[in-house]
């Protein structure tokens, strides 16, 4: 009976593991294998600077670059800055640029689509790193909201009029957004020093926060808000990850990159694609890192990843998104790419 029994159970623990989902090690800690084969680019487009990437309800992955870094000589050729692909890496539409009734951003920088999937735009043009002339051309102050093939929809802030933190009617250079329950939730952190929020239907401002006393907010890079309700605001120049209620209430923080000699670490958010979102993958800009996190208590579970140009390697990590599956999508600056890591 006991042979039985045991048999049972091994059969049953084997059933278990083959239903679930992709696998994870002995600590629960999903990895990692990079997609050399993904994206597969119009023929003949040449991409510049990949600033960010999002994902969509349909998996599909959007990602926004900066043709006006392309060489000159290729310029030409530069792909559109909004591209869309599917999951395997086929192309599907490409789209963006000036337009009549909106002002598009000079420097091309995040890009958000939300449930209904409208595309939300950001720029940063008129940040400088200390030290550096401010870019030519007026600060990409506004947010742009289009349909999911290119049609304007709607504009928050104006090119050149931020106030700066207490301003309701403009943002100043914006690195990235979120939707959470119609609010549009902004890192609003290359020229301002906060979080705020819009409403997602008027842009009419509802409210807005900074950082849990100490230092302000250093270059607030990325958002995400989870399923529980709780903001995740990466704070790039202060090597950490805050965490807040909806509402601003501060809850927590973790360091990102402690211990090395980068002083900015923390600047992609994405979550994983269980119901809990039991883990959080920050994306750590100065060494080239993708750490993986307990969400609840912020514990740095693993990490991987170096600098350099070869498949799986980083060129400067910008920005994180993650699929429905489990697969991440890294936005890398300096290689002008996107990569996808399927989870295995």
């Amino acid at each position: 009976m006991k042979k039985i029994l045991l048999g049972v159970l091994i059969a049953a623990g084997v059933i278990a593991i083959l239903g679930a989902g992709p696998a994870q090690n002995q600590n629960n800690v999903p990895h990692f294998e990079v997609d050399p084969r993904f994206p597969q680019l119009p023929a003949g487009k040449v991409l510049g600077d990949m600033s960010s990437v999002a994902v969509d309800s349909h998996d599909h992955v959007w990602m926004i670059h900066r043709p006006r870094t392309v060489p000159e000589a290729q310029r030409t050729n530069a792909a559109p800055p909004v591209l869309e692909f599917d999951e395997t890496g086929k192309f599907l539409a490409g789209w963006g640029g000036p337009g009549a009734g909106f002002e598009w951003p000079e420097r091309e920088h995040g890009i958000y689509v939300d449930a209904s999937g409208d595309v939300w735009i950001s720029g940063n043009n008129g940040y400088a790193a200390a030290g550096t002339p401010a870019p030519p051309g007026k600060s990409d102050d506004m947010l742009l909201k289009f349909t999911s093939d290119g049609k304007f929809l709607m504009q928050i802030g104006h090119a050149g009029k931020s106030t700066g933190d207490a301003d309701k009617d403009n943002v100043k250079q914006t690195a990235d957004m979120m939707v959470f329950k119609n609010e549009l939730f902004v890192a609003d952190g290359y020229g301002n020093h906060r979080v705020v929020v819009f409403d997602t239907k008027n842009g009419a401002f509802k409210r807005t926060w900074g950082a849990n006393g100490g230092p302000p907010f250093n270059i607030a890079h990325a958002i995400k808000v989870s399923n529980d309700g709780l903001v995740y605001l990466a704070d790039r120049g202060n090597q950490r990850v805050q965490v807040f209620t909806t509402s601003g209430a501060f809850k927590q923080e973790v360091k990102i990159g402690a211990g090395t000699n980068q002083m900015q670490t923390a600047a992609g958010l994405a979550f994983s694609p269980d119901r809990a979102q039991r883990h959080l993958y920050v994306a750590d800009i100065g060494n080239n890192q993708i750490n993986i996190l307990d969400r609840q208590s912020l514990k740095i579970l693993d990490k991987f990843g170096k600098a350099g140009t070869a498949p799986g390697e980083f060129g400067t990590i910008h920005e994180l998104a993650a699929d429905s599956k489990g697969n991440i999508y890294t936005a890398e600056l300096r290689t002008h790419r996107v990569q996808k890591f399927t989870q295995k």
